[in-house]
């Protein structure tokens, strides 16, 4: 199976960053409008930005080709959500893709002419994400709070961040997200997923990446 190229972008970096929302779409419009914080709705278009950019790179075509044609496996094609898409030329792109954003990076997947069946997902997250009161009892199996116990006092918010990253990645894998309860999620040993360990991330950031 092709391995999905990963690509990490600063948000704060992204070509056209601010004045190409017109390139995403009416409905990525809308979404953008409704959040209250400049900054949020800021850092929403750079993502979409990048992954268009991605995108285009990864096909090599020009990213103005590209129309955003996001899908939801709950909702189903045509939304403001969901698992990233575009159409080229009247058609369905050749990718499979994913994105996620975190403390102004995003990170995305992709694989180019991938088989019908891959699914792909990818995770990143703030280490200090996981880092309050209750997180184990809410998000975590009791084989994953085991396995807490072995690791050193100093490591273990980082560590619960890397799980997180885990269930999400695998959540948007298999399209289920946060319908399914994560403490039932066991990821220490899923096939499939992986940390994101290739490509070095900035400091206080973890990854993970589910294929499938």
């Amino acid at each position: 199976m092709q391995n999905p190229v990963l690509d990490l972008w600063r948000l704060d970096e992204t070509p056209g960053a601010g004045n190409a929302i017109e390139l995403l779409g009416q409905l990525a419009l809308e979404r953008a409008l409704r959040y209250a914080n400049p900054a949020d709705r800021d850092e929403f278009v750079a993502g979409r930005l990048a992954a268009l950019h991605f995108a285009a790179t990864l096909l090599g075509v020009e990213y103005r080709r590209l129309v955003p044609e996001y899908h939801c496996p709950q909702c189903g094609p045509a939304q403001d959500h969901g698992r990233p898409g575009f159409m080229l030329d009247g058609g369905p792109a050749p990718l499979a893709l994913s994105a996620s954003r975190a403390s102004g990076w995003v990170l995305l997947a992709g694989v180019v002419h991938p088989p019908e069946e891959l699914r792909l997902g990818v995770d990143l997250e703030s280490t200090d994400k996981a880092a309050f009161e209750g997180f184990d009892d809410v998000a975590l199996t009791a084989n994953e709070k085991r396995f807490l116990l072995t690791i050193q006092d100093q490591e273990r918010n980082s560590q619960r961040a890397r799980l997180w990253a885990r269930k999400e990645a695998w959540l948007k894998m298999t399209g289920e997200g946060l319908r399914r309860n994560p403490a039932e999620l066991d990821v220490l040993d899923l096939p499939g997923l992986s940390d994101v360990t290739e490509k070095e991330l900035p400091e206080g950031l973890v990854a993970a990446l589910a294929l499938g």
